[in-house]
């Protein structure tokens, strides 16, 4: 049974989603949309030549994201390990990138551990993402 008390709770954790950008799939976001979303997060204004330095520092360990995306990751990359194919990182060069808030978060928490050894911050992913969103055809 719903109560008004789980009513609100439920109100409430729909709202802080919404707030952190990350929604349940049901309609196409856009770059720019998750890019507010972790803005918003963060409490700064992304910075493109941060998310470009992030991109291509390797803070410490074996990889960099430029490792397996490229230094300008406008065409393909590839996998470190697997030589698996990665299709182009930058929304232009890519419509599908950055579409899904959800699967977004899945691979900063997956890549970010493995770049920097820990989730990478709101301010962080702002940044990088709105370095991708500079690079044009």
């Amino acid at each position: 049974m719903l109560t008004t008390g789980r009513l609100r709770a439920l109100c409430s954790l729909y709202g802080i989603v919404a707030v952190a950008g990350v929604s349940g799939g049901a309609y196409a976001e856009s770059p720019a949309q998750i890019l507010n979303g972790y803005a918003a997060q963060s409490g700064t204004a992304p910075a493109p030549s941060r998310g470009q330095q992030f991109f291509t520092t390797r803070h410490g360990r074996e990889w960099a994201c430029a490792t397996c995306h490229g230094a300008t990751p406008t065409g393909n990359g590839q996998h470190a390990v697997t030589a698996k194919t990665i299709a182009p990182l930058a929304p232009a060069f890519n419509p599908e990138r950055f579409t899904d808030a959800a699967k977004s978060e899945k691979w900063f928490r997956r890549n970010c551990g493995d770049v920097v050894g820990r989730e990478c911050t709101a301010s962080e992913k702002a940044d990088v993402l709105s370095w991708l969103m500079t690079l044009k055809p």
